[in-house]
């Protein structure tokens, strides 16, 4: 049967004076929260003391935990039907998850009583096995309708395709995708069979409906753009909970779009698609009223900020603020050793070369030079600090780079990444932080120059040799997720960049690897990579 979405006005004209068993079904979702086990900052990064006390945080597990109950208990108190999803990534960000590899996810999703979740790619980030401990612990499915697991000896019998949730006589059926370049962003290993995810998502939905199943929504970790188009394909689907991309969708500043975003099914239904930006920080709160026979015919949600004014949940803030005490311990843990203190002085590496920015610069080429990337670029006023000489701490690796930004990878012409370089230098005069820290290039610098005019001699390394940049070569490069999306004035990156992929391992983990891969400790230096005429 054709699936209509009626808007709220004809769906009252259409059923005037006939008896209809409307079924409203609420879906409280989350959507890649990255390891944020503790409430964060408005960059995103884990609150300190004083943020805290001063009400300047958000999310955390246990004010998540406190909305969801709120709500759970209101909807049902009122004879409402209530299910909560979490589209995928849980896993990666911040030392909750170095420290406890999604033992402290399971806890606290259990705690919440999440009723689904989608796969992430960074469920994948320590192989099979960092999926098992989810899937091994959860009370609930994790599901992801696109791969094929029964080839793994770690994973077989443990991930769904689909499943249904049951609301008394209600039957909602969940199915799922997992974003198909995840082979190439986290580390599935080769007994995981990655297939089509219109498809997959298609195929799934057709086993629900053979089961009498009339109400099925597609829980994705695909990407905002990706769901705009399987909602548009794939048949059988009433509406898209997503993640992967980080959209902000709502009616608020900086939304990408409207929560949710309806677009034209491929049955002559309207399908909503809702995700909620990332770690923590707004819980969705969509509502679908449907029919008896099944059809969708009102949508409505917004998503929920949860800021300071949302309490947190007692108990569960406790446990976290238990499970925090060994992380301060890892903060002293010694990663490595350096010869001589890293100058990371904001003065310099806002202005020139400096030790600290061809670390960290260095640190990022090295982490994916293997993937064909030649160029990192680095903000100088994301590096907050210097390290001394001697012992280098974990702790002290965070202070240079507290925001927990990641890696992320795309690819650049050359000229762009000229433009890139003169926004670098467009406020040089300013000591801005979007001075350009580099590996794999060489460049000028001329302050007296009129802005955007002032970089020249911009070279790269082929086949060992410095040579000028190619303006229409198309090169690999690595920056930090904040840069990618435009920040410090990139805005070259997050409009010309191709092949993007935002959400790589945590950048002072990035660094920290480095640093105590140097046999014999590290040695900071500068080598000209930067001249200032």
């Amino acid at each position: 049967m054709t699936r209509r979405l009626l808007a709220a006005a004809s769906a009252i004209a259409m059923f005037a004076g006939t008896a209809q068993a409307e079924t409203v079904l609420h879906i409280l979702h989350t959507n890649d929260v990255h390891s944020r086990i503790e409430p964060i900052s408005d960059r995103d990064s884990t609150c300190d003391a004083e943020q805290i006390a001063a009400g300047e945080c958000f999310g955390g597990m246990a004010r998540i935990a406190h909305k969801i109950n709120e709500l759970r208990d209101q909807i049902t108190a009122e004879g409402g039907n209530v299910i909560v999803l979490d589209a995928g990534d849980q896993y990666q960000g911040s030392l909750f998850y170095t420290t406890y590899k999604g033992a402290d996810v399971v806890e606290f999703m259990n705690a919440i009583g999440y009723d689904a979740m989608a796969v992430g790619n960074h469920e994948f980030d320590d192989g099979p096995e960092g999926l098992a401990v989810l899937a091994d612990g959860v009370d609930f499915p994790v599901l992801s309708s696109n791969i094929d697991v029964s080839q793994s000896n770690v994973l077989a019998d443990k991930i769904g395709k689909h499943t249904v949730i049951e609301l008394g006589d209600q039957r909602i059926g969940i199915v799922s995708a997992l974003a198909m370049d995840t082979p190439e962003t986290a580390s599935p290993g080769p007994n995981v069979i990655f297939q089509d995810d219109a498809d997959s998502l298609a195929a799934a939905a057709a086993e629900l409906a053979d089961q009498g199943v009339d109400k099925v929504i597609a829980l994705t970790h695909v990407g905002y753009l990706r769901d705009l188009e399987l909602a548009a394909e794939v048949p059988g689907i009433d509406a898209v909970i997503g993640g992967h991309s980080h959209t902000l969708l709502g009616d608020m500043e900086g939304a990408a779009a409207a929560y949710p975003t309806m677009v034209d099914g491929p049955d002559g239904a309207q399908v909503p698609v809702a995700q909620v930006y990332a770690y923590g920080k707004y819980l969705g709160h969509l509502t679908l009223t449907f029919d008896d026979a099944g059809v969708l015919t009102s949508v409505e949600g917004q998503p929920i900020l949860l800021d300071a004014s949302v309490p947190e949940d007692e108990a569960i803030a406790a446990r976290v603020a238990e499970m925090a005490a060994p992380i301060a311990d890892m903060r002293n843990e010694v990663v490595a050793s350096t010869a001589a203190p890293i100058n990371g002085d904001r003065d310099v590496c806002r202005a020139q070369e400096c030790e600290m920015g061809n670390l960290v610069a260095d640190a990022m080429l090295a982490r994916v030079a293997d993937q064909g990337v030649t160029i990192a670029i680095q903000n100088g006023g994301g590096l907050r600090a210097s390290i001394d000489a001697g012992e280098v701490t974990m702790g002290e690796v965070y202070t240079v780079l507290p925001f927990q930004n990641v890696l992320a990878t795309f690819q650049l012409t050359g000229a762009d990444v000229i433009a890139a370089l003169e926004n670098g230098a467009s406020q040089y005069e300013e000591v801005a932080g979007r001075f350009a820290q580099v590996a794999g290039l060489k460049y000028t610098v001329d302050p007296a120059a009129e802005s955007g005019a002032r970089i020249s001699d911009v070279m790269v390394q082929q086949d060992g040799e410095w040579v000028p940049i190619d303006e229409t070569a198309t090169y690999g490069v690595a920056t930090n997720n904040y840069m990618r999306g435009g920040g410090d004035g990139y805005q070259v990156f997050a409009a010309n960049g191709q092949n993007a992929y935002d959400f790589g391992p945590d950048l002072a983990e990035v660094v920290a690897d480095y640093l105590s891969a140097q046999e014999g400790g590290y040695t900071p230096y500068t080598d000209g990579r930067i001249t200032i005429r």
